[in-house]
């Protein structure tokens, strides 16, 4: 293999030079920071911010591959001629000495290269691993590395996206599954609610039928066989008062008159226009008077069950036919309504 041409040779700092009639002789040059000049003004160099991470992997990415390019390039230029003052060869080593160099300088051509082995320019950085796998360039290796790291980023930040999209549709479902259950819940006492309203109303309605019941055990009505003349409350000039102050049951003159309920005989006799009266007191006070009877069949004191004949119909005092005048009174002598009490007994006039 042929050597390069050795390049011309540059004036030595250590021989002279004839210029003209004079021989000048040049002195080594040692430059020092009062020899050069200062340079004057500031040099700017504007930062850079605001680099996302993604940003800095690439860099970094670009830097590798930018490196490993370019000893690539390194590698593939041909060698540049390097030449010495003579001062500076002389006291060198002799190169053909030097192991793997001697047959480069040497002129034969025939002459067999010692075998080198061929390597990148580095293989600092490369770790065992990579190593063991067969890597052998530094700048591909970072590169490698990078990209894998890069790939790794990307993966989590996809995965914590997944687990936010998963979380959220965990919780909207959980939201309307709750809802949904409020909902039937809500529904359901609402239904129960209804079912105990009703069976309260009809507790209650079967208590008052009951209640009835009982009543009509214990209360029945004054006469048999009626038909009702005057009801409380009429106006009329036929009243002294101006209005009726009790309730008309016609019928048949000497047909039996009842007493409604248990109780002990106040008064019977004649009563000026009541004609002949008689008066039951029930246990709690309130006061019976069968007015305008034929005749009586009780006297004062006497206690009566109910169902008992007190007297019987007739036409006596201030009346325009046969028929009952009945009163209900209550302890403090007011007057109500006899059909309304009678229906509160649970008997239908």
């Amino acid at each position: 293999m042929a050597s390069n041409k050795p390049a011309p040779e540059a004036p030595s700092p250590f021989s002279a030079d004839t210029f003209g009639d004079e021989e000048r002789t040049w002195e080594e040059w040692n430059p020092t920071a009062e020899s050069i000049r200062p340079v004057r003004g500031k040099h700017r160099v504007a930062k850079q911010r605001g680099l996302a991470r993604s940003s800095t992997v690439l860099g970094v990415g670009v830097i590798a591959a930018v490196g490993a390019g370019g000893m690539a390039t390194a590698q593939s230029k041909p060698p540049v001629s390097i030449s010495l003052p003579d001062s500076i060869a002389d006291n060198l080593p002799d190169a053909k000495s030097l192991p793997g160099v001697g047959v480069f300088m040497s002129g034969d051509d025939t002459a067999e290269a010692a075998p080198v082995a061929a390597a990148p320019l580095t293989s600092a950085g490369i770790t065992t691993a990579e190593a063991e796998q067969g890597t052998t360039d530094a700048g591909e290796a970072l590169r490698a590395r990078i990209l894998q790291q890069a790939e790794q980023q990307q993966a989590s930040a996809d995965a914590e996206a997944k687990a936010a999209e998963e979380k959220a549709a965990a919780e909207k479902a959980a939201a309307e599954a709750k809802k949904q259950q409020d909902a039937a819940e809500a529904e359901a006492k609402a239904k129960i609610a209804a079912e105990k309203k009703a069976a309260e109303e009809a507790a209650k309605k079967k208590a008052e039928e009951e209640r009835l019941a009982k009543l009509r055990a214990s209360y029945t009505l004054p006469a048999s066989s009626y038909t009702i003349t005057s009801t409380y409350g009429q106006s009329g000039a036929l009243w002294s008062s101006g209005q009726h102050t009790g309730t008309d049951f016609a019928g048949a003159a000497g047909s039996p008159l009842k007493a409604v309920h248990s109780g002990t005989i106040t008064a019977a006799g004649w009563a000026q226009s009541y004609g002949y009266r008689t008066v039951l007191q029930l246990e709690d006070g309130t006061e019976i008077w069968y007015a305008h009877q034929s005749s009586i069949d009780v006297s004062v004191g006497q206690q009566v069950s109910t169902g008992d004949t007190i007297g019987r119909m007739g036409a006596t005092g201030n009346v325009t036919g046969v028929h009952l005048h009945l009163e209900v009174r209550t302890a403090g002598g007011s007057a109500m309504d006899p059909i309304a009490w009678l229906n509160s007994k649970g008997l239908s006039v």
